[in-house]
């Protein structure tokens, strides 16, 4: 199923199958806005503890990317 929202071709937010450190959820983030997994990491550090309340949620609420 392809998500588009108005006229833009939106990619599900999901955890990284390939680039995982610990769960996936900065890899998924990384890929879901285009940007370093290193520049997703270095802000939840830098933004800590209240960035692991929010990996936390993140890490229960995303599903895994399957890959074929």
């Amino acid at each position: 199923k392809k998500n588009y929202r108005g006229g833009i071709h939106l990619k599900p937010l999901m955890k990284s199958a390939n680039d995982k450190a610990l769960f996936g959820v900065c890899g998924g983030i990384a890929e879901f806005a285009g940007i370093s997994s290193f520049l997703v990491r270095l802000i939840f550090i830098l933004t800590a503890p209240a960035s692991f309340w929010v990996y936390l949620v993140l890490n229960l609420g995303l599903k895994e990317k399957r890959t074929l």
